[in-house]
């Protein structure tokens, strides 16, 4: 069998009634579409429910699936314990999507769950669901595998999407994908967490871009972005649409509502057979590809020194000498440089110095470049598999000035040094996401580990960005 439908969906706590007691009247639009979808679930009859949440075991660079064979949970949290939920897990599906993740050495499997109980994100559809099944007096026969997501970059979501539908497939399950995920979180200045410019602009697109089945156009929104719309769920869909990659869907956006402040949109998919150019994710990294290239021919001898280096040394394990044929100024001038690299729009390493610590920029551009390749304690090594798809920056620091006041910086021009009792934060100027000068020196503080209220002496430097 296969995957024979597919439902975006949110999963608004206040939805359910006991918990909303009244408040669950404000996303009505929300509720109907809701039951559309579960209605629809009955339909299918499904013999597992495959169901993504941000609200899962997550990490850094792994992709969570629930092991064992049954899990519960309730809305206890919420106030509303009698609301329980007891699930039996797809225990072979999991063990052939854990298979096919090992038989590719991709980072997804059953390691590291702390605890089994079911997540708000995963109760609020079965919810739906289950009720459902109440109204039509059919018993519950369906199985549940809940998957969380991770902070690897979203081309990684969507090959766990393609491996899952394999593993679909190899079992012959007639299985539903239930991709469960609030939109932004800052739509309106009274909602819980504020509003943000990039808020209404993140469910405008998203709802767009579900809306028409367009999932390619996933990958195009920046994790800045993401970021300061404060979404939940992206990650979630990106999946669902690897599940879907090389075939045509038809595609339809049921609902959409702001008014907590928090997006919620449901969108239903239904796939129409092959269609060999909705293979997305090989289109991407083709652009990606020559992006790349095109970058790398056009990039100037400080980028191709630290490439060159980073190269070196994660394929061969050697720290190459200072060239002798580079531009007079990186032999002859002494300054601190960063290097930062990003790989499909997401930060991979970023290491630098200060101040100068070697005899030249150039031996400084080598050093840095090894380290942020290997040794940011963010991220793990980066393999020689990688290697093509690297986006390098070079910053080479001038002189640091002290400043008195906030006043003096401009988040576009000047990087900034926060210091205090010892400790020291540094951020580089004009950088994606950083608007303003209250956030640059919040992240500087804590980079270097001192309170937010804490006071700091503030230095201020500029940069030449190579790329």
């Amino acid at each position: 069998m296969s995957i024979t439908a597919a439902y975006m969906v949110p999963h608004p706590p206040m939805i359910v009634p006991a918990i909303g007691r009244g408040s669950e009247s404000q996303i009505t639009e929300t509720t109907k579409a809701y039951e559309q979808v579960a209605e629809d679930i009955i339909r299918q009859d499904p013999e597992t429910i495959i169901i993504t949440t941000p609200h899962s075991v997550m990490y850094a660079d792994y992709f969570h699936i629930s092991p064992g064979n049954r899990a519960g949970g309730s809305f206890a949290g919420f106030g509303a314990p009698e609301e329980q939920f007891d699930v039996t897990y797809d225990k072979e599906l999991v063990d052939e999507i854990c298979s096919l993740a090992n038989a590719n050495d991709f980072p997804a499997g059953t390691l590291g769950e702390r605890d089994k109980t079911l997540d708000h994100a995963v109760m609020v559809p079965l919810w739906f669901i289950e009720k459902a099944y109440e109204r039509h007096n059919k018993s519950k026969e369906f199985k549940l595998i809940r998957i969380g997501l991770s902070a690897l970059p979203l081309t990684d979501h969507y090959r766990l999407g393609q491996i899952i539908h394999s593993a679909v497939e190899n079992t012959g399950r007639k299985a539903v994908f239930v991709a469960s995920g609030d939109l932004s979180h800052k739509l309106q200045e009274y909602g819980p967490y504020g509003y943000a410019e990039e808020g209404p602009e993140y469910d405008a697109r998203i709802m767009d871009v579900c809306g028409r089945g367009a999932f390619g156009e996933l990958f195009d929104f920046s994790e800045s972005f993401c970021e300061n719309a404060a979404e939940c769920g992206h990650r979630s869909f990106v999946i669902m649409a690897g599940a879907f990659d090389g075939i045509a869907v038809d595609a339809k956006a049921l609902s959409h509502q702001d008014v907590t402040g928090v997006g919620y949109g449901i969108c239903t998919f239904y796939p129409k057979g092959a269609d060999e150019n909705r293979r997305f994710l090989g289109q991407y990294l083709q652009r990606m590809e020559a992006e790349a290239a095109d970058r790398r021919a056009q990039s100037d001898a400080y980028v191709q020194l630290a490439r060159q280096s980073l190269e070196s040394y994660i394929l061969k394990r050697e720290r190459i000498p200072v060239p002798e044929n580079l531009p007079e100024e990186m032999l002859n001038t002494r300054a601190g440089a960063f290097v930062s690299i990003h790989k499909n729009g997401a930060l991979r390493g970023c290491i630098g110095t200060i101040g100068p610590t070697t005899d030249c920029v150039a031996q400084e551009i080598i050093n840095n470049a090894i380290s942020a390749s290997t040794s940011d304690p963010r991220f793990p090594a980066i393999s020689p598999k990688e290697l093509q798809w690297l986006e390098i920056n070079v910053d080479v620091l001038g002189e640091p000035e002290d400043i008195q006041s906030e006043e003096e910086l401009d988040v576009k021009k000047y990087g900034v040094i926060v210091s205090s009792l010892g400790k020291r934060g540094l951020l580089l100027p004009d950088l994606e996401g950083v608007e303003t000068v209250e956030q640059q020196i919040a992240i500087a503080k804590q980079k270097a580990g001192i309170h937010k209220f804490e006071s700091v002496k503030l230095q201020r430097f500029e940069v030449i960005r190579h790329v």
